[in-house]
């Protein structure tokens, strides 16, 4: 079970590591796109 554990947890880390570089690229391009429409 402790393992296991371990695991779960170490795969919610990455995936919220990632939620949040996905979330840093959506506003980098969010800024260019304003940046080409003025």
């Amino acid at each position: 079970m402790g393992a296991n554990l371990k695991d779960l947890r170490r795969k919610i880390k990455s995936i919220t590591g990632t939620k949040k570089i996905t979330q840093a690229m959506q506003m980098v391009a969010a800024s260019k796109m304003q940046k080409y429409e003025k």
